[in-house]
């Protein structure tokens, strides 16, 4: 596994570090997260904002969900108000950008740990941003890296680091941006024919592209784990080293704006779409997981003494090779996921890829089992790899994420589940699969975006004990301005279905 750590190599640790650094440059790009948004600025005019409490930035950027968009910030759509996807103002006013206070100023504040050169742009410096009350100077509520922070640094008082790892699998076409809104995105033509998963041969029709994703992101400070072809027409997978989760988040959306800022240059458009095409799978953003306690060590793994035959007061035999808090991080994160379901699925056709359930190895239901592909919750553990190894694979979102708030809510979720010390009391999979009869018994996730956000906002949901109200109230309301547009759309499908015959 990777490095644990937060900042990247050759990261300024000081204002006189960052003038060093930037000796030879005349411009910086800073972007914020979520759909990378952003903008150059002068090298004069970054050092000032880098010395001072930070910059202004128009508020109406922040919105809170990912996209394809070049740019990003750190939400999933509109951190109140603001703009939503394409650049449309929330008809919704809600409470940081909107009308009455003139879609004001944040304070942008540029975190000197995320520096990076951009190796395709060349070589121009590159920093994140997080937000700003202007006025109380406190961190906004609906900010994605303030919020995973939060978590990681409320992990760190109890002693332990939260690390993780993305794998991201999408579709790429032989497209550009203007030949598919020339074809209405309709009949585009994939990368590659056929169904060529972990294909050795297929690579070598688009070698050049194939590389330099894996060599353009080790140049951009992203490190690989995998890179290789899966299942479908030109849909590749990479799965993104493991590291702190805040470093991660940060990999996994620049890694988006990589595939796609690489994709340009190549004449192909990749998407990260959940579920392009109705009869193929979908397109999975998986995320691993685990802590490490104070000595580095890795807390989900069993003692030295357990490791033998497992540990004897495990809930479940699925369990045997988890610690005690692993089990209880489990527990928590099934008691919480149907609550938390729109910040690891939060578009419309997101929940398209869940609808095939095991069939697609898309889990569309509360379960766990031990390298289970057809779970929700996949664990990790001896003795399929070695005990520093163990972790946990949640299998829910796809690759339409944004990493900041998933990543958040699955150790919201963990930690609660550790400081409540909650039982599992849920069997493994492998308890339905083998008596059909008992599959009644599960609990079916939220099929749609609609029904999600419902239990996301609901008083008593789970999702407001661990954000708090004002981010559900936020958050709830950009996916519900989500679902409004939804269902006023006529699709192709309704035409063709309905026009003559109805």
């Amino acid at each position: 596994m990777a490095t644990i750590q937060n900042a990247t190599s050759g990261a300024p640790k000081s204002i006189d570090d960052l003038k060093q650094l930037l000796r030879d440059d005349v411009k910086v790009k800073v972007a914020v997260d979520g759909v990378l948004r952003g903008k150059f600025m002068s090298k004069d005019k970054f050092l000032g904002a880098a010395s001072a409490k930070g910059f202004g930035f128009c508020s109406v950027i922040l919105y809170v969900h990912s996209s394809d968009s070049i740019f990003a910030i750190p939400t999933y759509e509109s951190l109140y108000s603001g703009w939503d996807i394409h650049d449309t103002v929330y008809p919704r006013e809600l409470g940081i950008s909107n009308r009455q206070n003139g879609y004001r100023d944040l304070v942008a504040v540029i975190d000197l740990s995320t520096f990076r050169r951009i190796p395709w742009e060349n070589d121009v410096p590159f920093f994140l941003v997080s937000f700003l009350d202007p006025e109380t100077s406190a961190p906004i509520c609906a900010d994605p890296r303030g919020i995973l922070r939060k978590v990681s640094d409320d992990a760190a008082a109890r002693g332990m680091t939260c690390v993780a790892g993305v794998e991201f699998e999408y579709f790429n076409f032989k497209e550009t941006p203007e030949s598919a809104a020339e074809k209405k995105f309709t009949r585009l033509q994939p990368l590659t024919p056929g169904m060529h998963g972990y294909s050795l041969l297929r690579t070598q029709l688009n070698q050049d592209y194939f590389h330099a994703l894996f060599d353009e992101s080790l140049k951009f400070g992203i490190d690989i784990e995998g890179h290789h072809t899966e299942t479908g027409p030109g849909v590749l997978e990479t799965a993104l080293a493991y590291t702190s989760a805040l470093r991660m988040a940060d990999n996994a959306i620049l890694y988006k704006f990589l595939a796609k800022s690489i994709g340009l240059k190549h004449g192909v458009l990749p998407s990260f779409m959940a579920k392009p095409w109705g009869n193929l799978p979908g397109c999975s953003g998986h995320i691993h997981v685990s802590l490490k306690d104070g000595e580095g060590r890795n807390a989900f793994a069993i003692s030295d003494v357990e490791s033998q035959h497992g540990r004897p007061d495990a809930a479940f035999e699925d369990t045997k090779y988890l610690s005690q808090d692993a089990e209880y991080f489990l527990a928590g994160v099934l008691n919480g996921l149907p609550d938390v379901m729109p910040m690891l699925v939060p578009t419309i056709n997101g929940y398209k890829r869940l609808v095939g359930g095991e069939a697609f190895w898309a889990p569309n239901s509360v379960t766990y089992g031990y390298d289970s592909r057809a779970a929700s919750v996949r664990i990790i553990s001896p003795p399929s790899v070695s005990p520093s190894a163990t972790r946990l694979e949640i299998r829910v979102p796809g690759a339409d994420v944004n990493p900041y708030f998933a990543i958040s809510a699955i150790f919201q979720l963990g930690m609660r589940g550790i400081r409540k010390q909650l039982k599992l009391t849920t069997p493994p999979i492998s308890t339905y699969q083998s008596d059909p009869a008992r599959k009644k018994e599960v609990v079916v996730l939220p099929s749609s975006l609609e029904e999600a956000t419902k239990a996301m906002m609901r008083p008593d949901s789970i999702a407001r004990e661990v954000f708090g109200d004002d981010f559900v109230d936020h958050f709830g309301g950009t996916r519900q301005h989500e679902v409004r547009l939804w269902n006023e759309a006529v699709t192709n499908w309704e035409v063709e279905r309905y026009l003559e015959l109805a």
